[in-house]
């Protein structure tokens, strides 16, 4: 006797972080301190034959010596607290459910492995343009306020800034941030209704 095919297994979460690098780990860790589960991908291949999202590293050596200690930090921190780090699973495409009277949209997080169900993604290995057509492909209308209208679908962006290469410094500082903006939409989501 055969059985079925099952389709693609599916996970749920709270947040989904895309890459784990630096600031993806650093993402991660600081979630974890904060009570909010996280899933980490490596990254995301879609949209024209694959985004890598590499952006410049910083050159001085003082600097990266610093992010090498501190790297080495969130790694043992990650393997430590037993946080979720998929570093050889990627996002083959992102998209949303649609909306349900009283909840929240859900992101939809394809990978080869099945599907991640999550309220917020992180992307952190990518670059503004690459960004904005993320947002075109999903419906996503940019306007002026892109930032605003992310954080309302639960979706961050770390890594960005008006340098190249952001400093260790700034890279902490938006860590911060968008995991205090996480933690409080989490406590702040509605319960979902009777089974």
């Amino acid at each position: 006797m055969t059985s079925a095919p099952r389709g693609p297994a599916t996970e749920s979460t709270t947040t989904v972080v895309i890459g784990s690098g630096f600031s993806g780990l650093a993402v991660a860790s600081e979630l974890s301190r904060q009570g909010v589960d996280a899933i980490v991908v490596d990254g995301l291949d879609f949209l024209d034959g694959g985004v890598s999202g590499r952006r410049a590293e910083p050159t001085d050596p003082g600097a990266l010596s610093e992010r090498s200690d501190i790297l080495r930090l969130l790694r043992h921190y990650a393997s430590t607290h037993h946080l979720d780090v998929r570093s050889s699973t990627r996002a083959v495409e992102l998209s949303l459910t649609a909306a349900g009277t009283g909840q929240q949209r859900k992101w939809v997080i394809h990978t080869a492995d099945g599907l991640l169900l999550a309220d917020n993604i992180v992307l952190t290995r990518c670059a503004q343009n690459q960004l904005r057509r993320i947002l075109l492909s999903l419906g996503i209308k940019i306007g002026r306020d892109v930032l605003t209208a992310m954080r309302a679908l639960g979706l961050y962006w770390v890594g960005a800034g008006d340098l190249i290469a952001p400093t260790t410094r700034e890279i902490l500082r938006q860590v911060k941030l968008v995991s205090q903006a996480i933690s409080a939409r989490s406590s702040t989501a509605p319960l979902p209704g009777p089974a």
